[in-house]
């Protein structure tokens, strides 16, 4: 007699099929998270900033009348919405089948289109790009375009920004990542009146920050830390502690390799004038379509607060 085996009797045999997906795209948006939502009605925004003067030695002579000081204009910045949109489109028959992993599928892929909507928001916001008003694109101006001479550039042909938002930096030399650098910015927008607390940096330059040796340790310039409670080996920098307060250190996997943003964060919000949502299209055939839409702009309340270090290798 025969033996029946699942190898000569496959037909009758079910599929295995995990009733889960498994996708490890990065969803997080570090820069955008940290964001408060400002509503916006118009596609150009615009906002004020303004500065005290310089500080004087200069004292009043007793019962002189005093001068009236010069009156300086406030200065106006500006950005314009970016409209950033995915599609998703299936089938009759695809809603109508026994999905596995999913309920329906039009569902599953508005979720997924929203997540990566808002990933192409975090990447426009810490890229380096000048706003572009196109007669049917527009794009907003980035972080680099608000920032000005308290950040530092290659040498050479290296130029920094006016921080008005319309222009960006001029690439310069590259050169490695060192604390001096960090420093310096640092130092410049405290001076400026700035509080920053975060630093930003691609995993690239996130590395190298965690190899600075800084005056910790006694001195010695490893980072590396060992745990025998728990046999774990420790070698990250999640807080910078500078002369001036903290700064947590974030990576952004959508950040640009070659520069590091340092920021104070309750400086930026994000306008908003089409909040993110999920719109029907016209219905054409057996097929069904839906839009994940959303139009903002991110908002540099003033430049000074803000610098970067760019051209980094």
């Amino acid at each position: 007699m025969a033996v029946i085996t699942t190898v000569t009797n496959v037909k009758p045999m079910r599929e295995d099929l995990a009733d889960m997906i498994y996708d490890v795209s990065p969803e997080d948006v570090p820069f955008l998270s940290g964001l408060k939502h400002e509503s916006v009605d118009n596609t150009i925004f615009e906002w004020q900033t303004d500065a005290l003067v310089a500080v004087s030695a200069t004292t009043a002579a007793e019962g002189a009348d005093p001068t009236p000081a010069a009156a300086t204009d406030t200065v106006r910045l500006q950005n314009r919405t970016s409209i950033i949109s995915k599609a998703a489109q299936t089938s009759g028959t695809h809603e109508a089948v026994n999905n596995a992993g999913m309920s329906k599928q039009m569902a599953y892929q508005i979720i997924r289109r929203a997540k990566e909507c808002k990933r192409d928001t975090e990447h426009q916001i810490v890229g380096n790009h000048a706003p572009y008003s196109g007669t049917t694109t527009r794009i907003s101006a980035s972080y680099a375009a608000y920032t000005n001479d308290q950040s530092t550039v290659g040498a050479t042909a290296g130029a920094v920004a006016a921080g008005t938002g319309a222009d960006i930096p001029t690439g310069g030399d590259a050169r490695a990542l060192t604390e001096t650098l960090l420093g310096a910015v640092i130092d410049n927008l405290y001076l400026a009146g700035g509080h920053p607390n975060i630093i930003m940096a691609h995993p690239t330059q996130k590395r190298k920050i965690t190899g600075f040796s800084g005056n910790a340790n006694n001195g010695t310039t490893s980072r590396v830390t060992h745990d025998n409670s728990d046999k774990r080996v420790i070698n990250a920098v999640s807080v910078y502690v500078s002369d001036y307060g903290d700064l947590k250190v974030l990576p952004n996997r959508f950040g640009l390799a070659d520069e590091v943003l340092v920021y104070e964060q309750d400086m930026w919000s994000l306008g908003v004038l089409r909040p993110m949502s999920t719109k029907p299209l016209a219905k054409t055939g057996d097929s069904e379509t839906r839009m994940v839409v959303q139009e903002c702009a991110v908002k540099c309340k003033n430049p000074d607060a803000s610098g970067a270090i760019f051209d980094l290798s």
